[in-house]
């Protein structure tokens, strides 16, 4: 039994561009990519967070369609989560903190949790962090690619990168962690990484976030920073886009091997206790292995024939993510 809990992908996004936001009955329980509500249950998983992704103006060219306003596409991203628990009260469950996930486990339901990738809608105010909350949003990216109101992204630009918290970032770090809503610096810059380490009361995560000294990209972690995660007791979610997995693969693949390579590092860098899954279902391309959650029962045997305990591969499906949620999330 995989028992995973996955702590990013892109679902809704593709099922918005799918009825190109016509969303009155539309959920995803059966979907043409990576991820579907029937591939998590066939794959045993406990609980998956689905991201409600703002795309940038430009990309709606390429679906097609005219862009829509933050809060409309927001409102229908969380619509199409909605329609999936009620269409499906019988497979699927809400859950906005660990003590729900556990619960629905329990209960033979496996858990859904809102999540958003991206500040931008925030646009500086606080009040629109408590609706989002509200909503039931329990993990936020600060950032995408783009600057934005917390502050800067990834980049390959020194000064970009170095670059911190803006003054509204911090204030709003500091207010997630008080509502109970994981901070997510995955696509974070450095600098702002650093910020949020200094300012972290609670664990924080990197829900889509691999090592840079394995695959030497702006968009994974250094070996001090995974290290400062884990004294913070937070976790990074393991992405399997080929980008960011290993360098040199100009074939796009990511392999059951180069997933268990970076668990393997992860662990040496700061213990298992800092290794989750956040696999990007749906927003990365390429060849995978694990090309949906109903294949993870696969990573679960090649991680112990690796020389992982069961106790350790426990932890990487969901244990570490529990924990971070029982201290964290309300």
């Amino acid at each position: 039994m995989a028992m995973a809990i996955d702590m990013h992908c892109d679902t809704l996004m593709h099922a918005f561009i799918e009825c190109k936001g016509n969303v009155q009955n539309k959920d995803i329980y059966r979907m043409n990519g990576h991820l579907s509500i029937e591939k998590l249950l066939e794959g045993k998983a406990m609980a998956q967070f689905l991201a409600i992704f703002l795309p940038p103006e430009k990309a709606y060219e390429r679906f097609g369609m005219e862009p829509w306003s933050y809060d409309d596409y927001i409102e229908a991203c969380a619509a199409i989560f909605e329609n999936t628990l009620k269409n499906h009260p019988d497979a699927v469950r809400k859950a906005c903190n660990a003590d729900e996930i556990e619960n629905n486990f329990r209960n033979g339901y496996l858990s859904a949790v809102l999540t958003m990738e991206d500040g931008a809608a925030v646009d500086n105010d606080m009040a629109k962090l408590d609706h989002f909350y509200d909503l039931g949003v329990r993990a936020l990216s600060l950032t995408w690619n783009f600057e934005n109101c917390f502050g800067y992204p990834n980049s390959k630009d020194p000064e970009i990168m170095n670059k911190g918290l803006k003054p509204f970032g911090m204030e709003a770090v500091k207010h997630m962690q008080e509502l109970g809503m994981l901070v997510d610096v995955s696509h974070l810059s450095d600098g702002g990484f650093w910020d949020v380490y200094k300012l972290a009361k609670v664990p924080f995560v990197a829900t889509h976030s691999n090592a840079r000294s394995v695959c030497h990209h702006q968009r994974n972690m250094s070996d001090d920073m995974i290290r400062a995660l884990h004294e913070k007791g937070g976790v990074m979610g393991i992405n399997f886009c080929p980008d960011f997995i290993r360098d040199d693969n100009a074939e796009k693949t990511t392999t059951i091997n180069d997933i268990v390579n970076m668990a393997l590092y992860e662990k040496e860098a700061a213990g298992v206790d800092v290794i989750a899954l956040g696999t990007d279902y749906d927003g990365i391309s390429g060849t995978l292995e694990i090309n949906g959650p109903d294949k993870m029962p696969l990573l679960c045997d090649a991680l112990v024939r690796a020389g992982f305990t069961t106790d350790d591969v426990d932890l990487i499906m969901y244990g570490n993510v529990l924990r971070v949620m029982h201290e964290a999330t309300k």
